[in-house]
């Protein structure tokens, strides 16, 4: 039996690498608009578990603040708590509509810091005691933007002398 030729050479064509050429570059750009996606979704989620992090670290200070206070400014406006701490130190904390950041500020000496920023609300709703005269206990809301995500915290804090 003779030796058939082959006409055609072992290879690929220019036609079926331009066709994978095509179908590489649009998986590789799926994969692209896939990653940009993740980093967006992570740089966002990222703001976000900040912002709440330091709302929860503010909450976490005013209320063991409160709970060991005396002396309560019953007549502050909703975003407004003023008191004496354990440590004797004349202490407002202040939500400002006007920059949405959460001030600690020592009234004593007129400093003023900054706790949180990114707050678009917060409220103090305080019950005083049956006779009116102290504070009882203080119910605290505040609530932080980042990007386009918003969360609501909430926290409470019962001032330890009116427990008796």
């Amino acid at each position: 039996m003779p030796y058939k030729k082959y006409k055609f050479s072992a290879g690929f064509t220019i036609a079926e690498l331009l066709i994978t050429l095509a179908i590489m570059a649009l998986l590789l750009a799926a994969v692209a608009t896939a990653f940009n996606a993740s980093a967006i979704n992570f740089r966002e989620n990222e703001g976000i578990f900040k912002t709440i992090n330091n709302a929860r670290q503010a909450l976490f200070r005013i209320t063991t603040d409160i709970r060991t206070g005396r002396a309560f400014k019953l007549d502050d406006p909703a975003n407004k708590c003023t008191f004496f701490t354990a440590n004797n130190v004349d202490t407002t904390y202040e939500y400002r509509n006007a920059d949405g950041k959460l001030y600690l500020i020592t009234n004593s000496n007129h400093c003023e810091f900054v706790l949180c920023d990114g707050v678009t609300a917060m409220n103090f709703v305080k019950t005083p005691t049956a006779d009116g005269t102290d504070l009882k206990s203080v119910q605290i809301t505040i609530t932080v933007k980042s990007n386009n995500t918003q969360q609501t915290l909430s926290a409470a804090a019962v001032v330890r002398r009116s427990l008796n």
